[in-house]
């Protein structure tokens, strides 16, 4: 699962945090496999800005679930300071932290400079840095005369995150894992993943290629239900495709029909790999999903109003999971 750590209309960023924490406990209690939390810099309405120090917090309050971001934006950080910072975690959290890297800002451009990227960067500049942090995340050699500590040893499993084919080949070249942050860019998803694909070259750390893809899901009982609820993330993105970015905003009746034809494109455009309704809907988008991009993991993103109804949301869905396993094991 990836978590922006929704700030609600109403609510608290404190509030937010814990919501976020109670969900990733049901998650681990749900048994999914892993818990991403997403870097996102001066918007209202996320909460997440300090990754490695909310993936700590979820690791120390969860019991098995891997948790890790989802993504760091490399370029704002000094791969040293990832390295130092994952790697404490891992001593912490041994064999259950993630390092998923992105290399799209996260923020806008004033934000960008407080963040001190004014520099003008190349093509170069993200694939030297992941090397970079490859080495300093794997056991110090003789001689070496820069040694994350902690950080040297830990061997954090890195993830490359995109929405476009350059992390796929990269990932690909790097025998690494990608996921394809088809929760809000799904345009490329499959284009993508079939690149990474034919270009993977197995390495120390992965022998075949190996896909996770970014799913939203709301879940309910019934799809009226599930349609009702995912208006407050058909708000979310036309704030998004608007540049008008709120807090996570309550669900309203008929959402969907007062959007003008241009609006619904749009919106039905960014969310094309959803997975909304009841629990047959689900399982069968699912299914669909699965069948399309055979992707190894559905990291899935819920944005519910209410945390109660988003945890209802998580069961629904782990029940729908687990049918569609049952069924694809099944004798033909």
């Amino acid at each position: 699962m990836l978590d922006l750590v929704a700030v609600r209309e109403g609510g608290t960023v404190a509030e937010a945090l814990q919501i976020a924490l109670r969900t990733a406990q049901h998650a681990d209690a749900l048994g999914f496999a892993r818990y991403w939390l997403a870097e996102h810099h001066n918007m209202a309405g996320i909460a997440s800005s300090a990754t490695a120090v909310l993936v700590g917090h979820i690791a120390g309050g969860t019991q098995r679930i891997r948790v890790g971001s989802g993504g760091v934006m490399l370029p704002n950080h000094a791969p040293l300071v990832v390295a130092e910072a994952f790697g404490t975690l891992a001593e912490l959290y041994p064999g259950r932290i993630d390092l998923g890297l992105g290399r799209a800002p996260g923020t806008d451009p004033l934000t960008m400079r407080a963040l001190r990227r004014d520099r003008l960067e190349t093509a170069d500049d993200f694939p030297r840095d992941v090397a970079e942090l490859q080495r300093l995340l794997a056991p110090a050699q003789p001689g070496q005369r820069l040694v994350a500590t902690p950080g040297a040893g830990t061997n954090v499993p890195i993830w490359l995150l995109g929405s476009s084919l350059f992390s796929a080949q990269l990932a690909a070249e790097r025998g690494l894992p990608y996921a394809f942050a088809s929760h809000f860019a799904p345009r490329l998803l499959l284009q993508a993943i079939d690149l990474y694909r034919r270009l993977f070259k197995p390495s120390a750390t992965l022998a075949k290629p190996y896909v996770v893809i970014g799913v939203p899901v709301i879940a309910a009982p019934s799809d009226e239900e599930a349609q009702f609820l995912a208006s407050s993330t058909y708000q979310r993105v036309l704030g998004i495709l608007t540049g008008d970015r709120r807090l996570l905003l309550p669900p309203v009746e008929n959402f969907a029909a007062q959007l003008n034809p241009a609006e619904a494109e749009a919106v039905n455009d960014f969310l094309a790999a959803a997975v909304i309704g009841g629990p047959e809907t689900v399982q069968a988008g699912l299914a669909r999903l699965a069948q399309a991009t055979r992707a190894d993991e559905f990291m899935l993103v819920s944005d519910v109003f209410d945390p109660a109804l988003r945890l209802r949301s998580l069961d629904i869905t782990a029940a729908a999971r687990n049918a569609l396993a049952e069924s694809l094991r099944a004798p033909a």
